[in-house]
């Protein structure tokens, strides 16, 4: 709570302008050397000055203890398309919810965080070449097969740690990375198209094991043809990942087809790999098997829905087993109840019993 308190405290006058000299001079004290201690952790704060600071920050209390919040502790980036700054804020605080709810309850029920995270040698200065070889190299030494969508998300959650979480989006979030100081978290669209979702996760992938070295912005554009260079590295990392060379040879040649077949073939070989044929037909210009020319001859609209006239697909259900097993376990052992839940994850109490079931895991009535 010190921690907290202290991370609250430091998120709050920043938000208002302060200097710590000038909350210092406030809260009577010496110097700001106080502060700081309090706003690092190192101090605890007494009752009184934390009825001070809710006076002088003009807050409540809540805004310093509630830990189901992510007030001044996450930092996000989210992938986005003309998304305004007050709704897309609004959609943050949700989601701050839902993970400060995961880290709480984990903290609770003694589950342990990694104590090592994994990361990329990658740099801006790296190349796009450096990114796919990187991308190929994660596939191959995680042997994601011939199919890798279909094993990452379990992959990044129970290899690497990484909570991936399926969400209800507002319209124009296709997916975000969260990056707290004990835990990684993916969020993904669940109403995209099963391509774009996977695509979605491995380009956050690559923020989450490049964060360190080049931090990704607040707010990126979604579009594959970004110039944001940290973002065409994502996208040439996300390709490798999901469609690695050995993936691709099974297909035999690229080479001798009239423009019907060609995109014949590549909408077939997507929906195969369960990306989109767009993503497919620029990663087979990266390696080399579709010259740039052909490649964008051919129109968008041909490889709309990877060549299918009915685009309708199922999305997969809210969240992920991983962060609804440890919500059952708080909730078992007594942390938290299913209204709070409830509450807390928008989800109405009748639709708990369903979305526990789909997971496989007990009921709330069961708990």
């Amino acid at each position: 709570m010190t921690q907290l308190i202290g991370t609250r405290v430091r998120a709050l006058r920043e938000a208002r302008g302060f200097t710590q000299d000038h909350l210092a001079r406030q809260l009577g004290f010496n110097d700001r050397q106080t502060l700081s201690a309090i706003e690092t952790g190192e101090r605890r704060v007494s009752a009184e000055e934390l009825l001070l600071l809710v006076r002088h920050l003009g807050a409540s209390l809540d805004d310093f203890t509630d830990p189901f919040r992510l007030d001044g502790e996450g930092k996000f980036s989210w992938r986005q398309t003309n998304v305004g700054t007050p709704r897309l804020s609004d959609y943050e605080r949700t989601a701050g919810r839902w993970i400060a709810v995961f880290r709480t309850l984990a903290h609770q029920i003694g589950r342990k965080t990694p104590l090592l995270r994994r990361s990329l040698g990658l740099t801006r200065q790296s190349s796009y070449e450096d990114a796919a070889a990187a991308g190929e190299r994660f596939a191959a030494e995680f042997d994601l097969g011939l199919t890798p969508a279909l094993s990452l998300a379990d992959l990044i959650e129970r290899q690497l740690g990484i909570l991936v979480l399926m969400v209800d989006a507002i319209d124009g979030v296709s997916g975000a990375a969260c990056r707290l100081p004990e835990l990684d978290v993916v969020l993904i669209n669940r109403h995209e198209v099963p391509g774009r979702r996977h695509f979605d996760l491995a380009h956050e992938l690559f923020h989450i094991l490049t964060w360190d070295t080049m931090p990704p912005e607040h707010v990126e554009d979604a579009a594959e043809t970004s110039k944001n260079r940290i973002e065409q590295l994502a996208n040439n990392f996300a390709s490798a990942v999901l469609m690695p060379a050995k993936a691709l040879s099974r297909f035999g040649g690229w080479s001798g087809f009239d423009d019907e077949k060609l995109i014949a073939k590549i909408n077939s070989a997507a929906r195969e790999l369960l990306v989109t044929a767009s993503a497919l037909k620029w990663r087979l210009v990266a390696t080399g098997q579709l010259s740039g020319p052909l490649a964008r001859s051919i129109s968008d609209a041909s490889l709309r829905h990877n060549g299918r006239e009915d685009s309708v697909t199922t999305a997969p259900p809210l969240f992920s087993k991983p962060f609804l097993e440890v919500i059952a376990d708080g909730m078992r052992q007594g942390h938290i109840s299913e209204r709070k839940v409830s509450s807390l994850l928008d989800v109405p109490t009748d639709e708990f019993a369903h979305l526990f079931g789909v997971y496989g895991l007990a009921g709330p009535d069961e708990l």
